[in-house]
This record gives structure tokens, C-alpha cells and sequence, in this order.
């Protein structure tokens, strides 16, 4: 199973969202691979991977091959490598991914890493996908290659806007690329239940039919500290109430019900 966490709209914790699952997935006995598709490379940071230190087994190199004429082609199956973590490896960012972008596009190689995750679903039974905060190659690619798709949200009026242009572009690009494409839900996060505005804005997307998923994710400077440990939460805190947040919201997902994204835009 493939899932993607994507939005178009910046700071909305894709991240955050996308390496504690991951973690939460891998400390549950499940073979979890992240695949860090943003050249930000936050998640690889996250993890302990330095995106600027030399590494021929980053996502650019698997991409990159693909274009390349005479190189000798690294098996799929030697890209991913081990964090910190038991059952949890990764295939981290790299700085190369924008002077990538321009050959990779020419070229239409947009259905190449849903080949690769193809061999490697072979040996992980989970696989997260983290993505730039724009629908640009390697976002589309990502959600062509995923199975499943998490939208990460804040609770402000520029949220709100950028998810109804972002389900437009989703709706679209399943259409034309992926049908099999399920929307799981939109996760509210770095959510303050003492304000009356996000709970506002809350009831203004559950009117658009989208599902909602709950728990709400709460705003907690323990992220931050989380963060600077390069430690996911379920090891760093994991009898705090954010880390007690994302563990009921991954059970969740082990046994959701699905939708799919072309439904919830009709």
C-alpha cells in the first residue's frame, strides 16, 4: 500500500505528518519505506539523512537513471536505506531533483517512479510519500505512483481557497492518470481547540463533503523539539498528547473507509 501526503499550499505539515505515520507504521511491525519527493528535503532531515552529503542512492539518482543513455542502471531494490529505526528505511531528497525537474519533463518520464515502487512494494508493505508543496513533476508523479492520498490542513481562509483549486487538480489528474486513486481524508493540523476560528473554518470544508479525519492534530511545540532530535514522536515522546494524536489517527487508517477523489468533487 501506497500512500501519498500532499498539498499545494506550504506549512501545512506534510512532513511532520508523512515521517510520523512512517514511524508509527514501522514500530508496528510493518516494512515501511519513505520516499522524500520535495527538494526541501524535510523529511530526510527528519530522519537523520543529510540531503547535502554524498549519496548516490537518493530519489534524484533513481530518477535519473531513467534519463540517462549510457549509465549503468543501480538496481531498484539497493535504493532504499536503513534510518534509525527498525523496519523504517528511506530514499531521501537531494538538491539535484531541481536541475532534474527540466529532463524528466522533457523526456515524460512521469510513470517511471510508479515503475520503481512497483519492484519495491515487493519487499515493504507500506510506502509513504512525502511531496513539494506545488503540483509540479514530482508531486504529479507521486500521486500517479501512490494508492492512497492524505491532504494535510491548517485552519486559515488561505487553506481553505488552496483546497478547492487543489481538488480541481486532483480530480483532474485521477482522471487522466490514476483512477485507482483513493482519498483517505484531510488532516487537520497544528489545530488550536481554544480558538473559534478553525473550528469556522472546519465546518466550511466538512460543507464541501470531504472527509474529515479525527483526531484533529493539536498545535504543540513538541513537534518543534521532535524535529531538532531528528526523532519521530513515538520515539522521541510518545506518551504526549500529540504523539497519543497521531497514533489514534494511523489506526484510523488501517481500517478507513475509502473514497475517491473524483467522487468528492462532483
Amino acid at each position: 500500500m501506497r500512500r501519498i501526503i500532499f498539498n499545494q499550499k506550504g506549512g501545512v505539515g506534510k512532513s511532520s505528518i508523512t515521517v510520523n505515520l512512517a514511524a508509527l507504521s514501522a514500530a508496528s511491525g510493518k516494512k515501511t519505506l519513505l520516499i522524500d519527493l520535495d527538494i526541501q528535503g524535510n523529511s530526510s532531515h527528519y530522519l537523520g539523512v543529510d540531503i547535502n552529503a554524498k549519496n548516490d542512492r537518493t530519489i534524484a539518482d533513481l530518477l535519473d537513471q531513467t534519463v540517462s543513455w549510457f549509465s549503468v542502471s543501480t538496481p531498484i531494490k539497493n535504493f532504499p536505506q536503513a534510518t534509525a529505526y527498525e523496519n523504517l528505511d528511506i530514499i531521501p531528497s537531494s538538491p539535484r531533483l531541481a536541475t532534474l525537474e527540466p529532463e524528466l519533463e522533457r523526456r515524460y518520464k512521469i510513470y517511471k517512479l510508479r515503475d520503481a515502487l512497483d519492484e519495491l512494494e515487493k519487499e515493504y508493505e507500506r510506502i509513504y510519500i512525502d511531496t513539494p508543496p506545488n503540483l509540479n513533476f514530482y508531486s504529479k508523479a507521486g500521486l500517479i505512483a501512490a494508492h492512497k492520498l492524505l491532504i494535510p490542513f491548517d485552519c486559515d481562509s488561505f487553506s481553505h481557497q488552496a483546497l478547492l483549486t487543489l481538488m480541481d487538480n486532483l480530480a483532474e489528474l485521477r482522471d487522466d492518470h490514476n483512477r485507482k486513486l483513493m482519498l483517505e481524508g484531510v488532516v487537520v493540523n497544528m489545530f488550536n481547540a481554544q480558538a473559534k476560528f478553525p473550528g469556522q473554518i472546519i465546518e466550511n470544508v466538512r460543507e464541501l463533503g470531504l472527509p474529515l479525519l479525527e483526531p484533529f492534530i493539536p498545535q504543540s511545540v513538541k513537534m518543534k523539539e521532535s524535529h531538532y532530535h531528528q526523532k519521530p514522536l513515538v520515539h522521541f515522546a510518545p506518551k504526549h498528547k500529540l504523539s497519543e494524536s497521531f497514533h489514534a489517527l494511523y489506526e484510523q487508517l488501517e481500517s478507513p473507509v475509502e473514497e475517491p477523489v473524483r467522487d468528492k468533487t462532483a
